[in-house]
């Protein structure tokens, strides 16, 4: 008998990729959906739904609603690859756009209106302030992210002020599966000399601002008074009524629009360039791609309502996070914190940093509690740098405890 022929030997095992050698298209397949606020905004949430892949996908499906920060919209998450990299695990990725951030804009809440025949919001010409985030808009995400999933309970990122109203969501309702804040300080303005000092003089500037507005109407007024009686006079074609202009935003929009111009001449001069790289109250420009940036600057800004900024000038001024209208402290709630945290925070961020996140680290009764500043890193490039893989990976862990310890209530003593 003729020995049986020898078998092949077992291929070699496929190599677990890394996120660099995936094709980020490969990951995810996109769309987008409304939900409604009790107040009447309709705001858009794009989701970036995991596909399955070759590779291990440990958080497949475990989906994460993030919310972006002051002035911003869904690009301070997509600029860089920080989608990309949670992806990469597997996570279901909901981004939502506050009311007038984004595609939540202004225009679509009037087409919205004329389609469904009904009025706009009521606060639509630039009426709302953080509250209004905090009441309508972050429950009404939270409400249709779950219904979306068929989940209970969510994961939760914020950046900036999205981690703000992380903070306090997460201290009275029990929807979030565990919660991560991304430079989202707990006190606003502790430790930042310069942010109290700009909290100060708020009131003063914006009544300057009334002042100039108010002078400028005046002589509009009077030139077409002037215009009028010419007109009659003459019976000349009456001059039409000026349209007055008032303070209702900043227009942060268009301030970084100009900087991305200025980004641009200053990468051509090797002196402007080195004196940019320098410029790190908010962001280190040598921790991010210089595409990403001018991305971000002409695509990323929103025009901040004049409320809006008076409550955080408020709340820096009184050492408070208070949602007004309701009388909730924010503070008061972070002891009521018991879902898994992770606190994460540039350490050469102005606005949070170890002294102004402390109190929420300290109060919280989570089992699961990171708190850790990332190093060499400010604000903005904690979202789109080069250490976000590293942050992406503090995610995945949380997620992953939150996971294995899904059956069970926390107890009180924690793990640090």
């Amino acid at each position: 008998m003729s020995s049986p022929a020898p078998s092949a030997p077992p291929a070699p095992a496929r190599p677990h990729p890394t996120v660099d050698e995936v094709e980020f298209r490969a990951l995810y397949k996109k769309t987008k959906y409304v939900v409604e606020t009790a107040d009447g905004w309709s705001l858009v949430i794009t989701r970036y739904r995991p596909t399955p892949q070759p590779f291990a996908q440990p958080l497949f499906g475990e989906p994460m609603l993030l919310v972006h920060g002051f002035s911003q919209n869904r690009h301070a998450w997509t600029s860089g690859e920080f989608v990309k990299n949670l992806l990469f695990f597997g996570l279901d990725i909901h981004i939502l756009e506050l009311r007038g951030h984004g595609k939540s804009s202004i225009d679509f809440q009037r087409e919205r209106a004329a389609h469904f025949g009904r009025h706009p919001p009521a606060d639509l010409e630039w009426g709302w302030d953080i509250d209004s985030y905090f009441l309508y808009d972050l429950p009404a995400a939270v409400a249709g992210v779950r219904r979306i999933t068929r989940r209970e309970r969510i994961f939760y990122c914020g950046h900036s002020m999205g981690g703000i109203l992380g903070y306090g969501y997460a201290g009275i309702h029990d929807h979030f599966e565990g919660i991560v804040t991304i430079g989202a300080p707990a006190e606003l303005g502790r430790g930042s000399p310069f942010l109290k000092l700009l909290a100060h003089l708020e009131p003063g500037i914006g009544s300057s601002i009334d002042t100039a507005i108010f002078a400028l109407n005046a002589r509009k007024q009077v030139a077409h008074l002037g215009q009028a009686l010419v007109s009659k006079l003459t019976r000349k074609p009456e001059a039409t009524e000026p349209q007055l202009a008032r303070f209702q935003f900043l227009p942060i929009d268009d301030w970084l629009k100009s900087a991305a111009s200025a980004l641009g001449y200053a990468e051509r001069s090797p002196v402007l360039g080195l004196l940019a790289s320098r410029i790190n109250y908010l962001a280190r420009w040598d921790r991010m791609q210089m595409d990403n940036v001018r991305w971000l600057l002409k695509e990323g800004g929103e025009r901040a309502p004049r409320k809006v900024v008076e409550q955080f000038a408020r709340w820096i001024r009184n050492n408070e996070t208070v949602c007004y209208r309701t009388g909730y402290d924010f503070k008061r709630g972070f002891e009521k914190i018991r879902v898994p945290m992770a606190i994460i925070f540039g350490d050469e961020d102005p606005l949070a940093s170890l002294q102004s996140t402390k109190s929420v680290y300290r109060s919280a009764k989570s089992e699961y509690l990171l708190w850790r500043p990332v190093k060499g890193n400010s604000h903005i490039e904690l979202t789109m740098g080069h250490d976000i893989r590293q942050i992406c990976y503090d995610i995945k862990n949380l997620v992953e405890y939150a996971k294995v310890h899904r059956a069970r209530a926390p107890s009180l003593p924690r793990i640090r």
